[in-house]
């Protein structure tokens, strides 16, 4: 503040300072929540202007009761006091300005008179002025000139500084003034030049650039004093040029990129009023020099690495048609920008266009509310999210821009929380398996929260360390500090005593939020503590209404009101508590914006209830009625599940409307960045022949080591993954210790999962421990089975796929690292071993992954098949069978993310696992639930494309999607199963024999007329058909008619025939249909009449063939056949399918009388005709392909849809 001023104006700014200290709010965040220009409120603070009335008043409301009255009366008095001084001296004010213009008057006189004696010289310049204006022309864009302000104006302010004018700065013009400093830049800065020899950014060039411009002494004092040199090379990035861009940046946020160079100066113009610091050079030349200015640059980058990404990945924005992630939305960026082509290249250079998958979208039709410019409230907690994301977790720009444009569109899905009607959306969102599906739950609630929805439950799993863990990532990453401790002390946190909130990781919002303008979230719930009835009184479900009159939802009310927030269990009485707390609300309910989030939707969430009990009484399941339920009440809610295992959350019917089918969207989330999920562990679909596989090309060889334990004793392949879970942590302490970047492991895991029976946990740990405990040091024998696995498997791996990690040269540098490696594992006096089969384990410091470092092996079983993250998992040995493909794939807890040791990971599984009466190949398992994950995401793009800008399906519209490959692993629980409805049964080199052929004596005769044309091909003579014998069979052999016809042509045939029901071979007909438009499909077909010998046979011709065996078959059950084909025929049609076309097929066709009809018993004389409507032509089919070949193009599978109550007769979707 100035000495100068008055006594009264010092005490009125310094008391009006006090009144924004307390209020804990900075100038230029004040101006912008009052729309006041920061320097006006900046003159106030300072003395220099008299602020309104209001602006006293408005000051002593914001900073409340931390204002002491007595502070605020003397604030008062004051600005009454000067205000009072400001009428008396008035007049005085008026003579004071009039002598001060008269004293200016007698000066510009003075400067006058000295400018007119520098006229001739001027005129004696006006020859060379074209001259160098044509050389500035050619030189340099920024001085084309058309008109003579470039020199004059320069001209002029030189004669009026010589003169000694104190305001000649005002002579020269923004423009003229950017133009010079614009041209001198580029010529200082540049790395050469051909007219000199100088090096950048020195006096000498200085000099030499003023030589070849031709300008006099004057002129280059001049423009010396207006563009200063800046010595030493590219230009740093000072604080000033950081703020204007960022103000620059932000304010195009909401409408999107603008011109840069006038939001630069704008921004630049603002900034000066209010530090009164130096003028931006706005020029792009100086632009390009900071972001070439080495590590200065780093937060300048950072703040365009963010805006470019988020504008590439901005979906349908009103500022472009381009589609995101391209280069075409890049280029309208840029053009937007009013970029020089070598910005656009510096730019597109230190800031690569993103390409990266984006979310895949199925959708009905909404209405677009959820816009930049139409968002109502104040961001406030996204923005946290996004700085923590960056600033705290170090994510990309890419990776943080991913998740705001899945949570973006999730939340433009839900309806708008101030809108007066309600409407309650619901949706899914489809992650990967430990791909971290809890940031994106994050920030959709963080957006979600911002746009106004203020009670946001979060269902997390059915077991506490489920809940806590999600409770724990909340908190720290939205919630922050302020809003946990609510002004408690930090010692009665129950995060107190962790590390990563004593080393402030914990968000931080810089004081409560309703303290800076926006709003605070409650906990209804904390870390140890799930939702309890009344617990915090029924005040805490109670919103607060600024004004009563207008209901919640409104904007008045609804952007000044805290959100609720709680993590709670899916279980009975957790929700059940919930429910009744809600009721006690009575009217209110019917304005609260909610938002429910079911994690792990598929688990628990789903109605196991079969249809058929329906009428006992109950309709649902317990958790699903009580979902229902909570819907009910809260008509303004919105629900969003998550899951990474969809399968039963797609079978729900989708015209139930109690239940929590997606029907508004299906959101399928990006592959992650440094994900190892399914398709990292196999080979599905890999061109390269098996026996030319490495490490290097082959996933399965990288990483995956097969159990085939000889007798239930053995432990050899147990002992192996004990030495590789040793080793892969004596190869982590060695890159700690000389990995240039500084790599810290703070755990390492290894998980063996064999079953879920605890007694078995405790005999495993044992098995483990005796593997472990060697009496004495490290035997010889032990270091050499170490030695050999790196030799044979870790060396060859790593030097592979270890990119530019640390790797020992040899086994002998790794040696100092395996006993501290044991050592860390052991801990001390602690086992190596811990069993996690209840929630107490988990809550054991031991593996509390939050609290300390955990290096250890962990068994279990449910505890760690579903939801819970195990940090560090390196080494998984797994043996346990399940036969439910959701099941399987959560338990697959070796998907993650495995940054810095991703070439050591390595997965023991059984390769023959008995299961009940049979084995199965739990790898090959995996494998088909790889090809279930990739099939399932690319029929959801396929659809997920626009048609006239409307939705080409909608989720109720879904084709099936659900896919089974191998018969014993269904792809959800039977229970998930009683909506599903069998679609299509892919089976490739497998037999298909329908049996549900009509009662009705029309529908017979039209089904035996459909097969008259392939009737009249059979070929005379007869062809006998033989199998020779071997050790297992006689010798087998038959005659039979034969014609090849075309697929297209059966196809007919087949696709018009009818059945007892629909679905009776729809399923297969689907198959068939689809192999007809498969480059390596079906091409034709062979079709086999097998004829009896006498005395068996009956014969007889059918419409006009020649004399057909008639075969007599039975319904045994119910109104469908048995068995249609002979065990001989099927023997012998495989025998000759070795011999035929790999695209041809084989078709055994029968026709059948029916056992018990008076008809069977009809003698047939050589020629009789069979009635078409008395006998019905039954086939069986064996499609060409090896129904064990999974990379065939045509794999076997079962495929399922989920049944439409409102349409019952007939499918969702044609196919």
């Amino acid at each position: 503040m100035s000495k100068e001023l008055p006594e009264l104006h010092q005490a009125l700014a310094k008391a009006l300072r006090g009144a924004f200290e307390v209020m804990q709010i900075t100038l230029r965040e004040y101006a912008r929540r009052h729309h006041l220009s920061v320097s006006v409120v900046s003159r106030y603070l300072s003395g220099n202007r008299l602020p309104s009335k209001d602006f006293i008043e408005k000051a002593i409301e914001l900073a409340g009761t931390r204002l002491t009255a007595e502070d605020a009366t003397t604030l008062r008095n004051l600005h009454s006091q000067r205000a009072e001084e400001k009428a008396e001296h008035g007049e005085g004010s008026i003579r004071t300005l009039t002598a001060r213009m008269l004293n200016q008057k007698v000066q510009y006189e003075t400067a006058t008179l000295q400018h007119l004696a520098t006229m001739g010289a001027l005129d004696r310049a006006q020859t060379e002025n074209h001259r160098l204006k044509t050389q500035l022309r050619l030189s340099t864009g920024p001085l084309a000139d058309t008109s003579d302000d470039l020199l004059s104006e320069l001209e002029r302010y030189a004669a009026l500084r010589a003169a000694g004018a104190r305001d000649a700065v005002t002579s020269i013009s923004h423009d003229t003034h950017r133009r010079w400093r614009t041209a001198l830049n580029q010529y200082d800065r540049a790395p050469a030049l051909t007219w000199t020899d100088t090096g950048p950014c020195t006096p000498e060039r200085r000099v030499a650039s003023y030589r070849r411009l031709g300008l006099d002494q004057l002129h280059r004092d001049a423009l010396d004093e207006l563009v200063p040199l800046q010595v030493g090379g590219d230009a740093a990035v000072d604080d000033v040029a950081l703020e204007v861009h960022s103000l620059a940046l932000g304010a195009m946020h909401a409408n999107g990129p603008r011109p840069l160079a006038r939001a630069l100066e704008y921004w630049s113009e603002d900034h000066l009023s209010v530090s009164g610091a130096g003028a931006l050079d706005a020029s792009q030349f100086t632009f390009r020099s900071h972001l070439a200015s080495g590590e200065t640059a780093a937060p300048l980058m950072a703040l365009w690495r963010r805006s470019l990404t988020e504008w590439d990945h901005a979906e349908r924005p009103a500022w472009t048609s381009t589609p995101p992630r391209t280069a075409e939305r890049r280029i309208s960026v840029y053009e937007r920008l009013a970029l020089e082509p070598a910005t656009r290249r510096v730019l597109t250079e230190l800031i690569p266009i993103s390409f990266a998958e984006g979310p895949i979208i199925i959708s009905s039709e909404f209405t677009l509310w959820y816009t930049p410019t139409h968002q109502p409230g104040r961001p406030w907690y996204w923005p946290a999210y996004q700085c923590y994301l960056a600033q705290i977790k170090g994510w990309t720009a890419e990776a943080v821009a991913t998740v705001g444009e899945s949570a973006t569109q999730v939340v433009a899905r839900l309806a708008d929380p101030t809108d007066a009607a309600a409407y309650q959306s619901k949706g899914l969102v489809i992650g990967y398996v430990q791909s971290g599906k809890t940031a994106s739950i994050t920030g959709v609630v963080a957006k979600a929260v911002d746009a106004g929805y203020r009670l946001v439950i979060i269902l997390s799993g059915s077991l506490n360390i489920l809940r806590a863990q999600t409770q724990r990532r909340i908190d720290k990453e939205l919630v922050g500090r302020e809003n946990i401790l609510r002004g408690a002390p930090e010692e009665d946190c129950e995060y107190a005593l962790e590390p990563e909130w004593r080393a402030g990781e914990f968000l931080t919002h810089g004081g409560l939020p309703s303290l800076h303008g926006a709003f605070d979230v409650l906990r209804l719930t904390t870390l140890n503590s799930d939702y309890q009835s009344l617990q915090q009184g029924i005040t805490a479900l109670e919103f607060e209404k600024r004004d009563p009159t207008l209901p919640l939802y409104h904007p008045a009310n609804l952007h000044r009101t805290a959100a609720r927030l709680m993590v709670v269990k899916k279980n009975k009485a957790v929700l059940g508590s919930i429910i009744r707390d809600l009721r006690r609300l009575g009217a209110q309910l019917q304005e609260i914006p909610a938002l429910i989030v079911d994690d792990e939707s598929d688990h628990g969430s789903v109605n196991t209830l079969h249809p058929g009990h329906q009428g006992e009484g109950r309709a649902r399941s317990a958790i699903n009625g009580l979902l229902s339920e909570l819907l009910g009440l809260l008509p303004r809610a919105q629900y969003v599940a998550y899951t990474a295992t969809p399968f039963a959350n797609v079978l729900i019917d989708p015209h139930d409307a109690e239940d929590v089918f997606p029907k508004d969207f299906v959101l399928s989330l990006p592959r992650p960045a440094g994900y190892m999920g399914a398709r990292d562990f196999h080979d599905v679909d890999s061109a390269i022949p098996p026996e030319e596989r490495t490490v290097a090309n082959s996933q399965e060889m990288a990483h995956v080591r097969a159990i085939h334990e000889a007798e239930p004793g053995d432990d050899s392949s147990l002992q192996q993954a004990l030495d590789a879970f040793v080793l892969s942590g004596a190869i982590k302490l060695y890159r700690e210790a000389l990995d240039p970047r500084s790599i810290a492991y703070r755990h390492h895991t290894m998980l063996v999962h064999e079953s879920v029976r605890i007694a078995d946990h405790r005999e495993l740990m044992d098995r483990l421990l005796k593997l472990w405990y060697v009496p004495g040091p490290l035997k010889a024998e032990a270091l050499h089975r170490l030695r050999a696995l790196y030799d044979l498997d870790f060396a060859p791996v790593s030097a592979h796929r270890a990119e530019d990690l640390a790797c020992p040269v040899s086994f002998d540098e790794l040696i100092p690292y395996i006993d501290a490696a044991r050592a860390r594992i052991a801990d001390g006096s602690e086992k190596p071993v811990i069993i996690v089969n209840g929630d107490r384990d988990i809550e054991r410091a031991s593996v509390d992954f939050d609290q300390r470092p955990v290096w250890k092996i962990l068994v279990g079983g449910a505890k760690l098949a579903r939801g819970f993250t195990v940090e560090g998992l390196t080494i998984s040995y797994y043996r346990r069978a399940a036969s439910q493909a959701d099941t399987l794939m959560q338990m697959g807890r070796w998907f993650g993310f495995r940054e810095g040791y991703a070439d050591l990971v390595r997965l023991y599984i059984s390769r023959g696992e008995a299961a009940g009466n049979k084995e199965i190949d739990l790898y090959e398992a995996f494998a088909t639930m790889c090809r279930d994950e990739e099939e399932f995401r690319s029929q959801l793009a396929d659809y997920a494309h626009l048609v006239d800008g409307k939705p080409m399906i909608t989720p109720a519209q879904l084709p099936p999607l659900v896919a089974q490959y191998l018969p014993w692993l269904k792809p959800t629980s039977p229970t998930k199963m009683h909506n599903a409805e069998l679609v299509e049964v892919r089976s490739p080199g497998s037999w298909i024999e329908p049996s549900g052929y009509p009662l009705d004596i029309g529908a017979k005769r039209r089904n035996t007329e459909r097969w008259r044309a392939i009737l009249g091909t059979f070929q005379s003579p007869l062809v006998p058909v033989s199998v020779p014998a071997d050790g297992s069979r006689q010798e087998t052999s038959f005659s039979a008619y034969t014609t090849v016809i075309g697929h297209t042509q059966f196809l007919e045939v087949l696709s018009r025939l009818e059945w007892l029901a629909p679905g009776n071979f729809a399923p297969h007909l689907a198959y068939l249909q689809t192999a007809s438009t498969t480059g390596a499909g079906i091409e034709d077909w062979l079709i086999l009449a097998p004829q009896l010998a006498p005395p068996q046979r009956r014969a007889g011709s059918v419409l006009g063939s020649p004399e057909l065996s008639l075969f007599v078959r039975s319904r045994r059950r119910g109104p469908l056949f048995g068995a249609i084909s002979g065990p001989a025929h099927r023997l012998a049609a495989r025998a000759l399918r070795a011999s035929l076309p790999d695209r041809r097929g084989i078709a055994l066709l029968y026709p059948v009388l029916e056992a018990g009809d008076a008809y069977q018993h009809t003698t047939y004389l050589p020629g009789t005709p069979v009635d078409p409507s008395q006998v019905s032509l039954a086939f069986t089919l064996l499609p060409p392909g090896d129904s064990k070949d999974e990379a065939a193009p045509q794999p076997p599978l079962v495929r399922f849809r989920a049944k439409d109550s409102s349409l019952p007769d007939r499918p969702i979707i044609d196919r």
